[in-house]
């Protein structure tokens, strides 16, 4: 079930919404204000690898290019 985030033009709260599905994604209300005039804020998300991994960003091999924002020494931030 996907997580989207919302902000409230009424009153500039951000929140979370549990949708049932991607495509289900209408009903979101303010918890502070209860308006429904809202917008979907573009959010990130976080994956984790698995301690036993030998290719994770802890020895600085988790895939990404070496030039250009790679993981130098495991220091991407994706550990």
């Amino acid at each position: 079930m996907p997580v989207f985030e919302y902000k409230c033009k009424e009153c500039d709260t951000v929140y979370d919404v549990l949708h049932k599905s991607s495509k289900e994604t209408n009903g979101a209300v303010c918890p502070n204000c209860k308006s429904s005039n809202s917008i979907k804020l573009i959010s990130t998300f976080s994956s984790k690898i698995s301690p036993g991994n030998k290719g994770g960003c802890e020895n600085g091999n988790c895939g990404m290019p070496s030039s250009g924002g790679g993981c130098p020494g495991g220091m991407c931030g994706m550990n």
